[in-house]
């Protein structure tokens, strides 16, 4: 008898991911991203702005 998997498949290789929280410096908006994407450009949802991670701290609840 198979057993259900108490997660969705691929879970394992994203349970080490930690988030880190960025403030836009030019509209103060968060941003929210996670360690396997902190090589990426990312930009501001709220203005659109290019953020620059080296200034982002890691969340404690994560």
């Amino acid at each position: 008898m198979a057993t259900t998997p108490q997660h969705c498949p691929g879970f394992e290789q994203f349970k080490n991911l930690k988030t880190f929280t960025c403030k836009c410096p030019d509209c103060s908006a968060s941003k929210e991203i996670f360690s396997d994407e902190f090589d990426k450009p990312h930009k501001c949802d709220s203005c659109g702005k290019e953020i620059d991670f080296t200034q982002c701290k890691l969340d404690a609840g994560s």
